[in-house]
């Protein structure tokens, strides 16, 4: 693959839609057990208390992050990440219990923002480049970074919720894909293929493999259900740093890049039943498939070591 297709392929379209009501029947006739999402009202941003302890862009906005090379964590700061790591994933547990039909999402991301600063933890999201919440939710044909609003569930959606926080200096980051009540069929294979997904690419890593074997086990995966890859969308390094190097692309590609011991970063990869192709709305987050397809999503924060990787922010209700 040439650099330039890498490039195309993973920077967000500058594409946006003004409006999703117009009728597409030839692209979404296949799609039709489920809602198409179009963003709704979203409430003024919440406050953090002075006590927590916050990031450089907590005030401006303005993301200061400038690290250029893969950084190896020190027993110290991998101690820090897993902390990070563990709360993140109690907020994701917390948030999935409360999922359900009649809740909003803007509901779920007042839940989130509290269960962070009950453990003294910073939601990463909020006001990081000006995004206005506490946590992701992206439903059915929202690809990735859903902003909460007042939008009740339905039964029959999948929601993707998006975590992270910042404690004691460091990030954690994790994710994961629920159903609303009973779900079709489809939606079921979609769901259980972007977890398997995650899995295929975590099973990969180890020292001294290359960071494309994560991409190539995750495409071989999904395209195994008749599922593909959204390409714009990348795990990243994580550190005190929200995004860094390594960028971890989700789909085949070449590259001699290795992973080492000590390396931390997520594997993130955005699964569609249909096509891959989305768009940018015009608040600057939410993406959408251009075909109105559902995606999934789960996400893990991972250290690599000599033999694997460990996952840190694995749920202690997982076996």
């Amino acid at each position: 693959m040439s650099s330039a297709r890498l490039a195309s392929l993973l920077r967000i379209p500058q594409r946006t839609i003004t409006s999703l009501t117009k009728d597409n029947s030839k692209r979404s006739q296949r799609f039709l057990n489920y809602d198409v999402v179009i963003p709704t009202e979203v409430s003024p941003t919440l406050r953090v208390p002075d006590h927590i302890v916050k990031p450089d862009y907590a005030q401006s906005g303005i993301v200061l992050e400038s690290l250029e090379e893969v950084e190896i964590k020190t027993p110290d700061a991998i101690k820090r990440l897993r902390d990070s790591c563990r709360v993140a994933r109690e907020v994701l547990d917390k948030i999935g219990d409360n999922i359900e039909a009649g809740i909003s999402t803007d509901e779920l991301d007042k839940l989130a923002h509290s269960f962070c600063i009950e453990r003294n933890a910073y939601p990463s999201p909020l006001n990081y480049k000006w995004f206005p919440k506490s946590i992701c939710t992206s439903i059915n044909n929202v690809a990735c970074h859903g902003i909460p609003d007042d939008r009740k569930l339905k039964e029959g959606d999948i929601i993707s919720v998006d975590v992270s926080v910042f404690l004691n200096g460091y990030h954690g980051d994790c994710a994961e894909t629920f159903a609303v009540g009973a779900l079709d069929e489809k939606g079921w294979n979609l769901v259980e293929t972007a977890r398997y997904c995650l899995e295929s690419g975590i099973a990969v890593c180890r020292n001294g493999a290359k960071l494309s074997d994560i991409g190539d086990a995750i495409q071989h995966r999904a395209e195994e259900s008749n599922c593909s890859v959204v390409p714009n969308f990348c795990g990243h390094g994580i550190g005190t740093y929200f995004h860094g190097p390594p960028t971890i692309i989700h789909f085949e590609h070449d590259s001699d890049e290795v992973m080492k011991t000590g390396m931390t970063f997520t594997i993130e990869p955005v699964i569609s039943e249909g096509e891959d192709e989305i768009a940018v709305l015009e608040d600057g987050w939410t993406a959408v498939t251009l075909d109105k397809s559902r995606t999934a999503q789960f996400e893990h924060t991972v250290l690599i070591t000599d033999d694997g990787a460990e996952i840190l922010t694995r749920s202690p209700r997982e076996a």
